[in-house]
């Protein structure tokens, strides 16, 4: 799920969190140290934003969201779509 940069809050857990960059430095990958779950990340294709896991949501919230399908065979091109909204 992709959530704007300024909607995103850590409720508690922070400091158990250590963030992974890898081959162009972009992405930020952030992960659990305890068990290695991906709660979020700083996709290279939306850098102002995240792309959270919706599984480390509470159920309330995960009731709410709206899903749209995604082509993630050509990304690049539906990404400019979502942009676009």
């Amino acid at each position: 799920m992709l959530v704007a940069d300024d909607k995103l809050r850590i409720e508690c857990g922070e400091e158990l969190l250590t963030t992974y960059k890898f081959n162009k430095n972009i992405a930020r990958h952030t992960f659990c140290r305890v068990c290695g779950i991906k709660p979020f990340y700083r996709p290279r294709s939306n850098p102002s934003g995240f792309s959270v896991n919706v599984r480390c949501l509470d159920g309330a919230t995960i009731e709410s969201i709206r899903i749209d399908d995604f082509d993630g065979q050509n990304w690049d091109l539906a990404i400019r779509s979502l942009q676009a909204d």
